[in-house]
């Protein structure tokens, strides 16, 4: 099943690839004294992977990996920082280390962690993803920002699944319940149930071990992210709609566990789910 990604002016993509790719590295070089940058670095940084997969839609050119392992390690390193013991820790973003100012816990929200979690499945980086799982949801809670309930239990049913944890099936139940329309009172009712809701169902087909209904539900979690992008121009124009990042990294999962993916879109750009450059470089 073909589910195309909706249009996006691509005449002067290269042009801003350009100019934001500055941008981000000028901003990582600052998290050495300001980790306060952390939430707009993160942000551009999947911006980025968002516009190089405009350019190649199916990530099979080594450049856009870099991108995506950029963004991976910018989410760890968020994380990293916010529970350092020091003044400053050492993290590889790129292909260089930086030091990293140590602080960033009013970053580390759980509207973060959930990117950060995303992008480490994305990358097949088991050993982040352990690290992030282990990372206290009493310290997202310390973070700046007023979320809904039900995404605590979602981090938590995510830690817990990574993890084998037997409280991974109340969590994702109450995560599911908790997006509830009637009971949230922070977060849009649509980015609720069209981006934040598909990743729970499709971890639950996961669980089930039920190939058919995780496609059958992939597609529909594809064309709901198209929805809520398409809704208005500026959501259309955000590069951060080029990619459905949260049912790509289940996907992911899905690929590891044996599902064989019968849904194809630029939205899930093919070598990102089969992992071809995984290994190619340090990360």
């Amino acid at each position: 099943m073909q589910i195309p990604r909706h249009d996006f002016p691509t005449r002067n993509v290269p042009r801003i690839l350009e100019s934001y790719t500055k941008d981000f590295w000028d901003d990582v070089d600052d998290l050495q004294t300001e980790p306060s940058w952390f939430s707009n670095v993160l942000a551009d940084a999947i911006k980025l992977l968002g516009l190089r997969c405009v350019v190649d839609p199916d990530a099979d050119k080594l450049e856009t990996w870099e991108v995506c392992v950029t963004a991976m390690q910018v989410g760890s390193a968020l994380f990293a920082s916010a529970q350092a013991t020091t003044d400053s820790i050492e993290c590889r973003i790129g292909h260089t280390m930086h030091a990293i100012r140590a602080g960033a816990l009013p970053r580390a929200h759980a509207g973060n962690w959930l990117n950060a979690f995303w992008l480490a499945c994305v990358c097949r980086e088991k050993k982040r993803m352990t690290e992030l799982s282990q990372f206290p949801v009493s310290r997202l809670r310390q973070a700046e920002g007023e979320f809904d309930e039900y995404i605590y239990d979602w981090v938590e049913a995510l830690q817990a699944y990574w993890l084998k944890r037997p409280e991974f099936g109340d969590k994702l139940v109450a995560a599911v319940d908790g997006t509830d329309p009637a009971v949230l009172r922070h977060a849009p009712r649509d980015s609720v149930l069209q981006i934040m809701y598909p990743p729970m169902n499709l971890l639950t087909q996961l669980a089930r071990g039920d190939q058919d209904k995780f496609n059958a539900e992939l597609a529909k979690a594809l064309e709901w992210h198209k929805d809520y992008w398409t809704r208005d121009e500026d959501r259309e124009l955000n590069p951060q709609s080029l990619i459905a990042l949260g049912p790509l990294a289940v996907t992911c999962l899905a690929v590891q566990a044996g599902f064989t993916i019968s849904v194809e879109s630029e939205y899930l750009p093919k070598h990102l789910i089969v992992g071809a450059w995984i290994n190619e470089f340090p990360t």
